[in-house]
């Protein structure tokens, strides 16, 4: 289950987000900026990012893949891959830890901190203000700027109740 909390996703703190390149709001804009950038708009590229634009969900690479497939059946998982990796250094992709899976990709502009239920699994989508303090101090004692997108905080959610007892089962 996701609920979606706030709207837009200022940077926390007012700081520059680590890893934050250049979005783009269309496969048009994102393949241009990958030509100004020396690469090539190749169909495998097309068809993951015509997936990427169309879910604009949190998917793994082997969903991400199965989908390229069913609609381009020779393009390889490495390929998939490659692809992820060069569309993560442009800035158009990033990808998030949420819990104990594989990472999850999704467009940057989509981009969000997410607040994980260890309990029920319930994933709950925090705006990015939520972690301006902690950016901030990060920013001020250690000279470190984090990305509260890359990983989940885990945690309890009220829905379920607190672990009193220490057993978790």
């Amino acid at each position: 289950m996701t609920s979606r909390v706030g709207g837009a996703r200022p940077a926390p703190g007012g700081l520059t987000p680590y890893g934050a390149g250049a979005t783009t709001t269309s496969v048009e804009g994102v393949l241009a900026l990958v030509r100004s950038r020396g690469g090539r708009a190749t169909a495998s590229r097309r068809v993951l990012l015509e997936i990427l634009f169309e879910s604009r969900d949190h998917r793994s690479v082997e969903e991400l893949a199965a989908a390229v497939q069913a609609r381009a059946p020779e393009v390889h998982l490495s390929t998939v891959y490659r692809n992820l990796e060069e569309l993560q250094r442009l800035g158009v992709i990033v990808h998030t830890h949420l819990g104990h899976g594989p990472a999850a990709y999704q467009l940057a502009s989509d981009a969000h901190s997410h607040l994980l239920c260890e309990r029920c699994g319930r994933r709950i989508e925090a705006p990015e203000d939520l972690f301006d303090g902690l950016a901030r101090a990060a920013a001020e004692r250690f000279g470190f700027t984090i990305d509260p997108r890359h990983f989940a905080i885990l945690g309890r959610c009220a829905g379920c109740p607190p672990n009193v007892t220490g057993d978790d089962a």
